[in-house]
């Protein structure tokens, strides 16, 4: 029974909040009309639950609104010579809050918005080899200058840590 209670514990205490509102004051402020629209590069790597880096990718976006609502169009190369693409559609749905929608996104993805974070939630069906998986992700984004963003995406599945994906955007600017 102490080994019991102990582990309720370590398993109570390692589930802290991370909340998006304590980002309120940080700047610069995001911007999502501002940095998602026009071309966007991104680098970016996958690590599984001990940190290793499993996969290496590069991104291109195409990003463009429509009123309230956006298009990023995302082409991926992969390190192995894969590629594949993803058609997000994000809808401003209130102040600083947005719904995104794509093929391989179960339902509807929530975001939110507060000082220089824009965090996102969804759960995608991911291939790995010849099948698909569920698994939830929760996508912190931070505005490090108007024309960088740093992406950490953190994978589980029923509570469990699966790994992390990690992005840094960049706009292309035309001279």
């Amino acid at each position: 029974m102490r080994i019991f209670c102990i582990i309720a514990l370590l398993l109570l205490s390692s589930c802290t909040d991370h909340s998006i509102k304590s980002y309120s004051g940080a700047e610069p402020k995001i911007n999502l009309r501002e940095f998602f629209n026009g071309d966007i590069y991104a680098l970016g790597i996958v690590q599984d639950r001990s940190g290793q880096v499993i996969k290496r990718f590069k991104v291109d976006i195409k990003a463009s609104w429509n009123g309230n609502k956006a298009v990023l169009d995302e082409k991926f190369v992969y390190s192995d010579g894969t590629k594949s693409s993803r058609i997000w559609e994000l809808k401003e749905v209130g102040m600083s809050t947005y719904e995104g929608r794509a093929a391989d996104v179960i339902g509807i993805a929530n975001g939110e918005t507060a000082g220089n974070v824009f965090y996102f939630e969804y759960d995608l069906d991911l291939p790995v080899g010849d099948t698909t998986y569920k698994v939830n992700f929760a996508d912190w984004m931070y505005l490090l200058d108007k024309d960088t963003l740093l992406a950490r995406s953190y994978m589980n599945k029923w509570g469990f840590d699966l790994g992390e994906v990690t992005i840094v955007m960049n706009k292309k600017r035309r001279f």
